[in-house]
Order: C-alpha cells, then sequence, then structure tokens
C-alpha cells in the first residue's frame, strides 16, 4: 500500500510540475491591440491558444500566397511554425464568402476555443483579417524559447471593412534613390496596417529613376546629378526590378501607382533628350531643389511621341488601372516665347498657357485610355480645364479637390499641411533636419478627407487619401522611415476606422512598437522639446520647461552621460545656477530611448559696449567673388572693399525660392560696423548667415549647415553699440540656394516671444 501511495504522490508531483511549465509558457492576451481599429468587436466567452501544434486550412486556391505569407510573417516575428491540416480543433481556417454583406476589402475575424475563422468576399478581405490576428499577438514573450510559446487569444468576434478604398503612400525617388531591397521592406510594414496604394514618384528635374528601352538616355543622362560638392549622384530601376516590386506589393494587395510627371519636373528627361525642350541646348539633370522654368515643348510632335512611347513601356510594367501623370508646378514662360507653342494655341482655339497644358494633359490622357488606364493629375491641372474623366489629387490645399469633387470628378486628398510626412513631426529646433512644415502625429490621425464644403451627393468621388514624403533632405533609409512611421500608421487608421480616438490610438501603437522594433524600423519618438537652442545663457539662474507632443515620460542626466531608460526622471521645469551640460531624451513604454540632446547651460555677463562714436549709419561691405563651402577655407585676401549698405537685405538679391538663382553672383559676403542695442539684457539673436560675431563672441554659426532653417544664438549685452561682423556665402548647398535667403539678423529679449527685425536704423559703421 505504501508503494502505491509513493506512485501516486510522484505522479501528482510530476503533473504539477508539467502544469506550472505549460502556464509559464503561456503569453496572454490582455487587450486586442489592432491599427487600423476595426469597426466592431464583440467579446466571447473563452480563449484560443495558438502555438506550434495550431494548424491551418483553406480550400480556394487562391488563398495560398496568403496564407504562405502569413506563415512566413508569424514565424519570423512570433517564432512560431504551423502547418497545414484538416484538423477540427486548434485550427485557423480561411475562406472566401461572397454571401458577406462586406465590401471586397472587409473581412470577419471569430476567434472560439477551438478555432479561429477569418472569411471575406475576396482574398484581399482574407489577408487583412490574418493582418490583424497578427497585430494581437504581443512581441513581448517573459524569455519563452519560441517553440514553447503559447499564445492565449480571448474569444472575439470582429467585423470590418474600411472607410475609404484609397489609402496611400507617395515615395519620392527621384530625388533621393532607394534599393529595391527597402522598397520591399516598407511595402511590408505598409501592408501590415492596410495601406492599398504605392504612389511611385520615379521622374523628376532631379532624377529619371525608371529604364525606358525606347529613350536608353533617361538613365545613362537623365539618372545621375552632379551635387554642388562635384559627387555623382544616381540611381534607377530596371524593368525588371520594376516589375518585381509591382508583383511584390501585389502579393501584399498594395497597388502600385507609377508617376510620369509631366509636362513640368522634366530637367532630367531635356538633359537626355535637349530636343524635348523649347529651345534645344545643353542641359543638365537639376542640382537645385524646387521648380524648373525648362518644360517640355507643347508645340513639338516629338514630344507627344516621347510620352506616347513612355507610357507604352510603362504599360508593360504597371498593371494597375490608375497612371499619376502630373501636371504641377508647369511655368509657362517657355511656352509663350515658343512659336511653335504658341502655334498650336492658335490651331486649337486656346486662350492662354493654361489650357495648352490641359490640351497636352487631355492628348497624354488619350494615351492612356489607350491601355485602359486613368488619369491622375495634380489639382494644378484644373487651372485650365479638365476631362470627364480626370481624375485630381489635391496637394496645394483643400480647395482643388472641393472644387473637383463637386464637379463630379473622383479626388484622392492629400493636402501639404496634413499630409506631407517630409514635414517637421516636431519642434524643428530639436528634430532632424526636414523640409519645413508642421505636421505632427496628432494633426496626421484627425486628418477628414470630406470637408464640409462638398456636396452630400458628391462625396463619394472622395476616393480616399494618402500621404507623401518627397525627398530633398531624406538621403538616408534611416531617416525616411524615421519620417513615416508612426504617422503613415495613424493615416492608416484615420481611413480605414469609422471612428477614432486618438488617446486610445496612442495606447494601442505603445503596444506595437516592439513589432516595429523586431522589423528593424526607425520610427519618430517624441522628443523633449523647449529651449530654441542648444546653448543657453543666464545671468542669476534660468529655468527651462520641457515638453513632448505626445504623453510619453522624460529622462535626462547632469554629469555629461547619456539618459537611459533608467535615469531621472522629469518631472517639472529645471532651474539652474551654476554651468551644467544638460542631456535629455524620451522613453516608451517599453523602454526604448528616443534621440539625445544636449543643452550647455552657461552662466554669463553682459559685453560691455564701445566708446567708440560711430562715423555713420549702414555697414562695410567686402565681397570674395567665387564658390565657397567651408568658411574656414577661405582666403581673407580675395576680399575687396564694396562700400557701404544702408541695409541688410542690400548685401544681395532674393530671389524666388524654388525658381531661379543668379549663380554669376556666387560669393562670400562680410558685412562690419556696429549694432546699437536698445537696453541692458540677455538677448536671442536668429539668423539664415553663415556666422554673426557681436563683439568677440560667435553668438551664430550656420557654417558647413544647409541654411534653410534659421538658427538662434544667445548673448547678454549693455546698452549701447557694439562690433558686429556677419559673413553670409551665396552658394548652393544640398539643393538649397542661398539666393533664396534674405539677408537679415532677427532679435529679441529673452523673456520675449516675438522676434523683431535688425533695421537699418540699429546699424552703423
Amino acid at each position: 500500500m505504501k508503494k502505491y501511495s509513493l506512485f501516486f504522490l510522484s505522479l501528482l508531483l510530476l503533473l504539477i510540475v508539467f502544469s506550472c511549465t505549460e502556464d509559464r509558457n503561456i503569453v496572454v492576451v490582455d487587450d486586442i491591440n489592432i491599427i487600423p481599429q476595426p469597426n466592431q468587436i464583440t467579446p466571447k466567452e473563452g480563449h484560443f491558444f495558438l502555438s506550434n501544434q495550431t494548424s491551418y486550412n483553406f480550400e480556394d486556391l487562391k488563398l495560398v500566397p496568403i496564407a504562405d505569407h502569413f506563415k512566413q510573417q508569424l514565424k519570423e516575428l512570433h517564432g512560431l511554425s504551423i502547418g497545414a491540416n484538416d484538423a477540427s480543433n486548434n485550427m485557423i481556417e480561411m475562406k472566401i464568402d461572397s454571401s458577406l454583406s462586406l465590401g471586397p476589402e472587409g473581412y470577419h475575424l471569430e476567434i472560439s476555443k477551438n478555432k479561429i475563422g477569418i472569411a471575406a468576399p475576396s482574398p484581399r478581405g482574407v489577408f487583412y483579417g490574418l493582418q490583424s490576428l497578427l497585430q494581437m499577438l504581443p512581441m513581448s514573450t517573459g524569455g519563452i524559447p519560441n517553440e514553447a510559446i503559447n499564445y492565449q487569444i480571448p474569444a472575439t468576434e470582429i467585423i470590418d471593412e474600411p472607410a475609404f478604398k484609397w489609402r496611400g503612400l507617395m515615395l519620392d525617388v527621384s530625388r533621393h534613390f532607394y534599393s529595391v531591397a527597402f522598397i520591399k521592406k516598407h511595402l511590408d510594414i505598409l501592408s501590415m496596417f492596410k495601406i492599398n496604394k504605392f504612389h511611385w514618384h520615379l521622374t523628376d528635374d532631379q532624377g529619371w529613376r525608371m529604364e525606358i528601352k525606347a529613350y536608353p538616355k533617361l538613365t545613362e543622362i537623365g539618372s545621375k546629378r552632379k551635387d554642388d560638392d562635384g559627387s555623382i549622384y544616381g540611381g534607377y530601376y530596371t524593368q525588371e526590378e520594376i516589375k518585381d516590386v509591382v508583383n511584390y506589393a501585389r502579393e501584399r494587395f498594395i497597388d502600385v501607382v507609377p508617376e510620369f510627371d509631366i509636362p513640368g519636373h522634366m530637367m532630367a528627361a531635356l538633359a537626355s533628350y535637349p530636343n524635348l525642350a523649347c529651345t534645344p541646348k545643353h542641359y543638365e539633370v537639376r542640382t537645385l531643389w524646387g521648380v524648373e522654368t525648362n518644360i517640355l515643348c507643347a508645340g513639338k510632335e516629338d514630344t507627344y511621341t516621347f510620352m506616347s512611347t513612355v507610357i507604352d513601356e510603362m504599360a508593360t510594367m504597371f498593371p494597375y488601372e490608375y497612371y499619376h501623370m502630373g501636371g504641377d508646378e508647369t511655368p509657362t514662360d517657355k511656352w509663350k516665347l515658343c512659336s511653335l507653342c504658341q502655334q498650336k494655341m492658335k490651331q486649337y482655339g486656346l486662350a492662354n498657357e493654361h489650357e495648352l497644358k490641359s490640351y497636352v494633359m487631355a492628348e497624354v490622357e488619350k494615351m492612356l485610355h489607350a491601355h485602359d488606364k486613368k488619369m491622375i493629375g495634380w489639382d494644378e491641372i484644373l487651372e485650365g480645364g479638365i476631362t470627364s474623366t480626370t481624375n485630381i489629387m489635391s496637394w496645394q490645399g483643400e480647395e482643388g479637390g472641393i472644387k473637383a469633387a463637386n464637379a463630379g470628378h473622383d479626388v484622392i486628398m492629400t493636402p501639404s499641411s496634413y499630409l506631407y510626412l517630409n514635414f517637421y513631426q516636431g519642434d524643428l529646433n530639436v528634430e532632424p533636419m526636414a523640409f519645413g512644415g508642421d505636421v505632427p502625429l496628432k494633426k496626421v490621425y484627425q486628418y477628414d478627407p470630406i470637408p464640409h464644403e462638398i456636396e452630400a451627393s458628391r462625396q463619394h468621388h472622395i476616393l480616399g487619401a494618402q500621404a507623401n514624403v518627397w525627398t530633398e533632405y531624406v538621403e538616408q533609409d534611416s531617416m525616411l522611415a524615421y519620417l513615416m512611421y508612426p504617422r503613415a500608421i495613424a493615416l492608416s487608421e484615420s481611413l480605414w476606422s469609422r471612428e477614432h480616438d486618438y488617446e486610445d490610438f496612442l495606447k494601442r501603437l505603445n503596444q506595437l512598437y516592439p513589432k516595429l522594433d523586431a522589423l528593424e524600423v526607425n520610427y519618430h519618438i517624441p522628443l523633449p522639446e523647449g529651449p530654441e537652442t542648444r546653448t543657453l545663457k543666464f545671468l542669476d539662474s534660468i529655468t527651462i520647461p520641457f515638453h513632448t507632443t505626445q504623453p510619453v515620460k522624460m529622462v535626462y542626466t547632469t554629469d555629461g552621460t547619456s539618459p537611459t531608460m533608467d535615469s531621472q526622471v522629469y518631472e517639472g521645469p529645471f532651474t539652474f545656477k551654476k554651468n551644467t551640460t544638460l542631456k535629455i531624451a524620451s522613453v516608451l513604454d517599453h523602454g526604448k530611448v528616443s534621440l539625445v540632446n544636449e543643452f550647455k547651460i552657461v552662466k554669463t555677463k553682459p559685453k560691455a559696449s564701445l566708446d567708440t562714436i560711430p562715423a555713420g549709419q549702414g555697414l562695410e561691405m567686402s565681397i570674395a567673388k567665387g564658390i565657397f563651402n567651408d568658411p574656414d577655407q577661405i582666403n581673407p585676401e580675395l576680399f575687396k572693399s564694396a562700400g557701404v549698405i544702408d541695409s541688410l537685405a542690400a548685401a544681395n538679391k532674393t530671389y524666388y525660392w524654388g525658381h531661379s538663382i543668379d549663380s554669376t553672383q556666387f560669393k562670400a559676403v562680410i558685412l562690419e560696423g556696429m549694432i546699437e542695442i536698445p537696453e541692458e539684457h540677455l538677448y536671442t539673436f536668429s539668423s539664415l548667415q553663415d556666422r554673426i560675431w557681436i563683439g568677440d563672441s560667435l553668438v551664430i554659426d550656420n557654417a558647413n549647415s544647409i541654411r534653410k532653417h534659421p538658427k538662434q544664438g544667445m548673448i547678454a549685452l549693455q546698452k549701447g553699440f557694439h562690433k558686429l561682423q556677419i559673413l553670409y556665402i551665396n552658394n548652393i548647398k544640398k539643393g538649397w540656394a542661398t539666393d533664396w535667403n534674405t539677408v537679415e539678423l532677427q532679435f529679441k529679449k529673452n523673456n520675449d516671444s516675438i522676434y523683431r527685425k535688425v533695421k537699418s536704423n540699429m546699424l552703423y559703421r
């Protein structure tokens, strides 16, 4: 009897051990964290356990690639290997069910104790249902080996479909080129969040990126540009590479919309084939960003042959029904002076050059119709009138989209002030360099593509919206991802879900960040914002508040080390009374630390004013002619006196940004004299100029940077006159011409919020 008692006791202990081990291997899914938020979620009783023992099945062979893709995702992200069989328990069933009352992208996901069922009217819907299921699985497994993981998923019913059928992202590969591998990686990520359009901006002034066999010089010449530092920048996609990307996107239910931007933004084509211009001559692929005045000649038959041939070859690469043909930013100066263009206008009774552009676009649309394609154009094409079948992409604002939709045209909204992801997503004083603007995450999330000005009966013409990433200042792959995410994810929910809750979105986003980490995606974390400059000066003490664009913990150090997730937590404004180096960063819930920003905090005292009496108003100007990049490499002997100027702006003529410059005026300018300070105070100065000295202090140093956004510097000054020296270099830096910057200097007292210009009455010599 004792033997049997010991046996049963041993057996009981063994069962307890196995039971505990199994419990330790369970990863409990507490919350349904899906982006975009499904439209209907109904909790049910019980749980489903997903593990390596789970199987899947389907009957429709169209689901084979979808199941294979899901299986691969499950393995790569969560270490699970599931197989196909006909088991009735612990299985994932996928099926196409045309009887469901859902649109083609909708799906029905039902999780019960024994089965996960995904049904949809189309394969696309099944794909989206699987992406929702995948998002429910957390990345954190508490150190459990992958092969032992057992996900406990709550029984749930989800019925879901999108609010808008166009949920897109545009990538400009002309200004900067990105590899096929990079594009594929981000197609993977976008598809996880049910983005379904990839608008591929392949041609522009700064580079032609698409192989056209009938016009080989487009890639031999047009794909390369000589940057301002003399280096050659280039790259293009072969037709086979394009087909590969298109097929890869198709497998992820993303439609690729190619853009062949005409008749403007064609400098790369004109550099390759000058005969396509109104005035044939030697052209070079544009180095500058902005808008080129040389465009395709609307009066030459060669132009129409060129466009038709390019479209013919594009039709072999891009099967999707929509093609984007640009039509934006088309200066017509050359057409006004071109006899062939004027003859074309007379021949067809066109009243002005806007109507001539509309004629060009209508001819291109006929070429597209021959391939059963539909044309999209930027909203500028409305200026001269459009055909009844033209579709509009509204970027300058919503006005073009409103006008087009009310007139019965289909519209994709992409207003720059809401959906340009090349714009800053936080304070430009702490964020990495971006194009400009201010498009934080919340602004993207809250965007509604249907303005109230659109008549109710015309609202169906709004197909949806897309975010655009122009890449003038996006040289690195990691920076492109930083700009895209999580804003593209926010847009996915804005366009899919019918109800929106930003705070809830942020909670779900926090749970999904580890998945982006696993995919090695660089994404934006809100940075601590507050000071304008990295060197903060004070007289007695300084109080510095910080904030972030989203609720997130901030951590800091003052011992010179970089902050970690375990560093001191910011709880309120700092007050400093001595010199300090402050390093501060943000930390997400799962411990990832943002970029670190460093601030030098320096005690100072007012600089003494000069005893010198000025000789008169104005500043002495000296000029060194030539192309200069590094201020430290300019030979002082090159500077020659150019007299006295009475205002800072007189140092150089300012040209309309993005358009013309005067390269014959490339030079370095030194302005010297005195500035009259109205009262003793601690001041902040702001300028786009290369260097600003006040007294013996270098207050602003923009040397070797892109002078697109002003830089600030602080200095304490006594009332009176102080020596002033300004270095201004007229050149091109990374596509930005300083001809577009007015030479000026602004200032404010440290406790003011508004800058004032340094005017002529403050300048003396």
